[in-house]
Order: C-alpha cells, then structure tokens, then sequence
C-alpha cells in the first residue's frame, strides 16, 4: 500500500480593487483581483485513494472513520473533508481532507479504520 498524500499548503487571500473599479461584463457586476496577500495560515491536505468496491467494504469500519473525523473537527483540527471522485458518480474514488496541523492529519492516518483495514490505497503527491 502506497502511503496516503499529505501536502502542505498556503492560504492566500485575495484583495480586492476599489468598488469603482469593478469591471461590467454582459450586463454582470466582476470584482478585479489586484493582488494577493499570503496569510501564513498553514493548512495541510490529505487525499486518501480508495478501493475500487469501497461502498461494499466500508461499511463495518465507516463509524470509525466518521467518528474520528468528527472529533478533529470539534477540536479545529480538521477545516473540512469528505469523499472525491468524478462528477456524476455515486462511488467515491477517494477523500480529501483539510486539517490545520500537521500532527492532526498525522494522527487521524494513523488511527484510521479505513487506513487499518485496506480501504485506503494511497494517493498521488499533488498542489
């Protein structure tokens, strides 16, 4: 089993040009973008690859998975997650997650259900 993906990342925020200078565009208010500004907010996404029969498998380990994800939500170590695949599908190829620490995301890979017991394949190095 490859290792699931954990990259670090940059929150950026974007600002705003002055409300006189928002372009009209067919009849559509758009605010220009002037510059960005990095926050030094550090966050830490992990994308998990999933069995092909996930939805078969999942289901002893998946309170587990919920549960512990849940828990690092309530402590603000975990911003966001959930399942990923293509658009139209019902069978998710994967999870993405998005946690504030890096011993978090760490932690929550180690004491994974899906991770302990084979729904979790790895994931590809991504930006």
């Amino acid at each position: 089993m490859t290792a699931p993906a954990l990259v670090r990342t940059s929150v950026l925020a974007f600002l705003a040009q002055q409300p006189s200078r928002h372009a009209v565009h067919h009849g559509v208010q758009r605010r220009a973008f002037a510059s960005t500004s990095n926050l030094a907010a550090m966050n830490y996404l992990l994308k998990y690859d999933y069995i092909p029969d996930v939805l078969e498998k999942r289901a002893p380990h998946r309170e587990g998975h919920l549960e512990l994800a849940k828990k690092l939500i309530d402590e603000g170590k975990c911003l966001s997650g959930g399942p990923t695949g293509p658009p139209g599908t019902e069978v998710p190829t994967g999870a993405l997650f998005i946690f504030t620490e890096l011993e978090a995301a760490n932690s929550f890979v180690a004491e994974d259900p899906y991770v302990e017991h084979g729904i979790v394949t790895g994931g590809p190095l991504f930006a």
